[in-house]
């Protein structure tokens, strides 16, 4: 893959290069079934004792997701990410619940109640939602297999979703940027799931026009999840305007925002924490309005190349009642 933008990335090319972010993947895949469940945890504590400030930017708002409203309000997550399928949600809400609870027993009884944060794509073209598969076991089983190396591609939530018609998934980048004697490092995972084949464009190049897959063209039922993370000490202010600049490397890939695509993104720092039990909260000084530039454009480069990741990363899979996706390396090796 061509190198996207002029930003150097981190050692591992994914969001685990900023310190203390990790993922864990439960995939299903069996016939009829393809689907899983993707955990992102912020740091190894607990995020309900530790929040972390983030903001959310709904690019566009056809989506099923939990947890967005208080993040909006607060400024803070307070349970690891989760994404899945989306009928997936609910469940892997309960699932978000009750870990928290198990480590926190007073939640709900002396303690506030817990926000659990759920993204969600549909992923019924190649997985039987119907089936409702997703239990709240495989949410315990991702988060325990949080680490900071992890796969790419048609694993965990990743596993039965399409791109541009192609075979999508889950996809990774970072970037390292320099303010000052500072120096900041960018990651991006994305759930993708979204796009016209037609529309696919990759490094600046209109390939998805010169590629010939038998795909079947129906109106987008898609979406894209985009997550950023920063060791940049930033409030929920400046961390939704960083938020924003996902949509600029989602337009990049040849995305219009269809009508049936959730694009939402979230950006969260981990520069410091909030904690629950605190009169008031410790903040390092934080970078200027005037010097996030930087910032935004390694937001903009690490979701284009996330999304490509996840279409390079991802191999053919077949599904329910024999829909098949082709890998974008496998298209490409039949294109004329």
């Amino acid at each position: 893959m061509m190198p996207i933008g002029s930003l150097e990335a981190g050692p591992r090319g994914t969001i685990a290069d900023v310190a203390g972010v990790t993922v864990g993947h439960c995939t299903l895949a069996q016939g009829a079934v393809q689907t899983g469940v993707t955990v992102i945890r912020p740091h190894d504590g607990d995020v309900y004792r530790d929040k972390v400030p983030a903001a959310a930017c709904v690019i566009n708002g056809f989506g099923k997701s939990v947890g967005l409203v208080q993040v909006e309000e607060l400024g803070v997550i307070e349970t690891p990410v989760a994404l899945t399928n989306t009928f997936g949600v609910g469940t892997i809400a309960n699932a978000q619940i009750r870990a928290a609870i198990a480590s926190n027993p007073r939640i709900g009884r002396d303690d506030p109640s817990v926000n659990p944060l759920v993204f969600e794509c549909n992923d019924g073209y190649l997985n039987d939602m119907q089936a409702l598969a997703i239990h709240e076991a495989h949410y315990m089983s991702a988060l325990d297999a949080c680490s900071a190396d992890f796969e790419c591609g048609a694993v965990g939530a990743g596993r039965g979703m399409s791109c541009f018609e192609l075979k999508g998934g889950i996809g990774s980048a970072s970037r390292v940027v320099r303010i000052n004697e500072h120096v900041y490092t960018t990651g991006a995972l994305v759930l993708a799931n979204f796009g016209r084949l037609p529309q696919l464009i990759v490094a600046g190049e209109a390939v998805g026009r010169t590629l010939q897959t038998g795909a079947n063209a129906r109106p987008e039922q898609g979406s894209i999840i985009m997550l950023i993370a920063t060791d940049a000490p930033l409030d929920a202010r400046q961390l939704r305007r960083l938020a924003m600049r996902s949509a600029a490397g989602l337009a990049r890939t040849g995305s219009v925002y269809g009508h049936g695509s959730g694009d939402i993104a979230l950006a969260f720092t981990t520069a410091y924490t909030v904690p629950h039990d605190s009169d008031y909260i410790a903040m390092p000084p934080l970078v200027s309005d005037a010097r996030l530039d930087p910032l935004f454009q390694a937001a903009a480069d690490g979701i284009e190349h996330a999304i490509l990741d996840a279409l390079f990363s991802a191999e053919t899979v077949a599904g329910r009642e024999g829909h098949r996706r082709i890998s974008l390396k496998d298209a490409l090796r039949t294109r004329p």
